[in-house]
């Protein structure tokens, strides 16, 4: 009687095994990039970076789907808990025993965290400063800022990019990205409706157009309107037609490591500068002793990262 009961166990879950087993679909690469390329570029004009990155990381990291993680627990990247990290998780063996993971709801929540991971993370800011279409670099920058320790990993990344033609989805061009509502249950996602973002010093900013107003902006974007006018060292009876460019995210302390000064131009103000390089005015002002208001010189050298002596 025990052994028809064990026999009868076994049975079962050898079933439960292959059900489970059954449950997930096994992609080739190919389909695998079919299915979530469209995830890729909708996450790349939410957040810059760029489709071919998200897709060659998610088809090296994944194994295109078909890895453990991705398997049982929707981790397409390899993200591992790090201390902010409040949902679900599981061990796996990585570079330590029993490492910890992130487990998503849904594929599309980790193709989210993924993107959110380098835009929030100060060590990646660096990265979007390239333009989109440079992937080269992004790979390599990835590396540099220590997203994984494989030393051949950004050339990894260029394979698969090259092999598959992934550079094509750093082309398209959306005037519309959505989430659906059941993807993003644990996330803040930003849904843009007409606006293109872009970097500038790893600060966000878009491009003023017809029909624009302070108070479009901040609704489209879900700020005060208080904080345009700050980000943007602006009064509030600024006349927003008269800039081509406004920053949606407060501006940087100082410049970006390739701009130490600024020769000033003829007709050039505080204000234009400031914008230019998506530093803080008020920190332009210390850096080189100025008082607000005070009118710029033709041809004086303006330090955009420390004080003057």
């Amino acid at each position: 009687m025990k052994i028809r009961v064990l026999i009868s166990l076994a049975a079962i879950m050898l079933l439960y095994v292959q059900l489970a087993a059954q449950s997930k679909k096994r992609y080739t690469k190919t389909e695998y990039i079919q299915q979530y390329k469209d995830l890729a570029i909708k996450e790349m004009k939410r957040t810059g970076v760029p489709a071919s990155i998200t897709m060659a990381q998610a088809v090296l990291e994944s194994r295109y789907g078909n890895s453990i993680l991705a398997q049982r627990s929707n981790n397409h990247f390899g993200i591992k808990c790090h201390s902010d990290w409040k949902g679900k998780t599981i061990t796996y063996s990585d570079d330590n025993p029993d490492d910890c993971f992130r487990v998503y709801k849904k594929v599309y929540n980790s193709y989210i965290d993924h993107s959110n991971f380098l835009l929030k993370n100060a060590r990646y800011a660096s990265l979007f400063e390239l333009k989109v279409t440079d992937y080269k670099n992004w790979a390599l920058g990835l590396k540099e800022a220590n997203y994984a320790t494989d030393p051949a990993y950004p050339y990894k990344l260029i394979r698969i990019i090259e092999e598959e033609r992934l550079f094509l989805l750093d082309k398209k061009r959306w005037n519309k990205v959505t989430a659906p509502e059941s993807a993003i249950d644990d996330f803040e996602i930003i849904l843009f409706k007409t606006h293109e973002i872009k970097y500038n010093n790893g600060v966000k900013y878009i491009k003023v157009e017809d029909g624009d107003s302070f108070g479009s902006i901040s609704e489209e974007f879900g700020l005060r309107a208080w904080e345009l006018y700050t980000y943007n060292d602006l009064k509030e009876d600024a006349n927003i037609k008269r800039y081509r460019y406004i920053y949606i995210q407060s501006k940087r302390s100082k410049a970006h490591r390739k701009h130490v000064y600024h020769v000033v131009k003829e007709g050039e103000s505080l204000h234009y500068i400031s914008q230019k390089y998506g530093i803080k005015e008020k920190n332009l002002l210390k850096y080189n002793h100025l008082k607000k208001g005070e009118p710029l010189q033709k041809g004086i050298k303006l330090n955009l990262r420390r004080k003057k002596k």
